[in-house]
């Protein structure tokens, strides 16, 4: 038996709750977002929600305390290192609920498409994808040239990995919990949505992509850096395709705030 089919039936072998009693968990990395978290919170569907959990990159803004004024049962963490991918993988190690939706905080992800992943995965998927490139989606943020950029990389996924996928590089996704053990978060950067996209594919577990629109970042700049972070995930392709199969390994941590 090889690992994917090793991962497969392991996936198969978990009961997961009905959607009555699935509880959905959000999960927001944030550094320096406080005058977008308004706009945000106000479009989170709060009576479908488990809880919310916004991991902090040591903002120097009041990001943490708009946060507990908007929705006080907010549950805050510092994440324990630096970079998007760190921050995702000390809130998905925090996480208590059935589901996990992962939400940006500059308001470009719209949060009341959550209700479509989540149907999604319980139409049978294990994983569910947010694309911007396929009917139904769309983006007015991204710019030409991270056009290009993606449509490259995605194009070299499909490639190596025998994956279908219409959108690589967004972060827009949600995922069963049980899953965290084969996603295995363990970069720090903006290359994580490629990490995670080619890990569930290497583990060969049922992915379904979502249409979703990317609005522009509402206050500040991006944090993205196309060419370095190209350069990142491209190597992040390279590096998973000749990889052993993956042991998972310890969570990281965070302190909360």
């Amino acid at each position: 038996m090889n690992a994917i089919e090793k991962s497969r039936i392991e996936v198969d072998q978990i009961t997961r709750p009905p959607r009555s009693h699935a509880r959905v968990s959000v999960v927001i990395p944030t550094f320096n977002e406080a005058a977008n978290l308004p706009h945000v919170f106000a479009r989170l569907p709060l009576e479908e929600l488990f809880e919310i959990i916004l991991v902090d990159g040591h903002s120097t803004d009041d990001t943490i305390e708009i946060a507990r004024q908007l929705c006080p049962s907010v549950r805050v963490l510092l994440q324990d290192g630096k970079g998007k991918g760190n921050a995702l993988a000390c809130g998905f190690a925090a996480v208590r609920g059935d589901i996990i939706v992962m939400l940006d905080a500059d308001g470009s992800t719209d949060p009341q498409e959550i209700p479509a992943y989540v149907d999604a995965l319980f139409d049978g998927a294990d994983f569910a994808k947010g694309s911007r490139f396929m009917e139904g989606g769309g983006s007015v943020d991204i710019t030409p040239l991270r056009m290009q950029g993606n449509r490259f990389l995605n194009g070299t996924v499909n490639a190596l990995f025998g994956t279908d996928y219409s959108d690589l590089c967004y972060g827009y996704n949600a995922f069963w919990s049980d899953v965290r053990p084969t996603i295995n978060v363990d970069c720090a950067g903006f290359e994580v949505e490629t990490l995670i996209n080619v890990r569930v594919a290497k583990a060969g577990l049922n992915v379904a992509e979502v249409p979703s629109i990317e609005h522009e970042r509402i206050h500040g700049v991006s944090k993205l850096r196309p060419f370095r972070d190209g350069f990142r995930v491209l190597r992040t392709i390279l590096v998973e395709r000749f990889a052993k199969p993956l042991r998972p390994q310890a969570s990281a941590n965070a302190t909360s705030a």
